[in-house]
């Protein structure tokens, strides 16, 4: 059942414990997402590069990729992770997802302002992101107050992703 577009969603911090229900959302969003940007092959291969236990526990404890969750009525609809990529207040806003059916009910922009909150409370005053130059997502960023700073083509595996690199300044 679609959630209504004032639907308030908890959110909060993940942990390696939360990795199930990760990789839980990440079943349910990953396909649906890039389906109509990139092949089936490069799907199932970037989905088996990243999102794995093993994965997502360099992420979270390697790689400093802090993860948040949301939830509404107790199931979970979403998640977050970003990191930072220097010591001078740069950011990078790794993943977002949310299920489809809460899709435009506020919970992406629910998940981005706590990301937005946690960045400046550890001193970050920039936050990147990385999206597919043919990702329905560009305008979300873009009406969140993203702006496209520079394209980048990246190798993954046999793969190349065609992005942008999104950009906003936190005040």
């Amino acid at each position: 059942m679609p959630a209504s577009p004032a639907a308030p969603a908890l959110i909060r911090p993940a942990t390696a414990a939360d990795i199930p229900t990760i990789l839980e959302l990440a079943e349910a969003t990953w396909e649906p997402t890039y389906r109509f940007i990139i092949s089936r092959e490069q799907i199932e291969y970037m989905y088996r590069v990243i999102y794995t236990e093993a994965s997502l526990q360099r992420q979270m404890h390697e790689q400093g990729h802090q993860f948040m969750l949301a939830y509404v009525d107790g199931q979970a609809t979403g998640y977050a992770s970003f990191s930072a990529l220097d010591d001078a207040g740069l950011f990078k806003l790794q993943k977002i997802y949310v299920l489809a059916s809460h899709q435009g009910s506020g919970q992406g922009q629910q998940l981005v302002a706590a990301v937005e909150a946690a960045v400046r409370a550890a001193g970050g005053h920039t936050l990147d992101l990385n999206v597919n130059r043919h990702n329905p997502a560009l305008t979300f960023y873009e009406h969140l107050g993203f702006q496209r700073h520079r394209e980048v083509d990246i190798a993954i595996g046999p793969y190349w992703m065609n992005d942008y690199i999104m950009r906003k300044e936190l005040a």
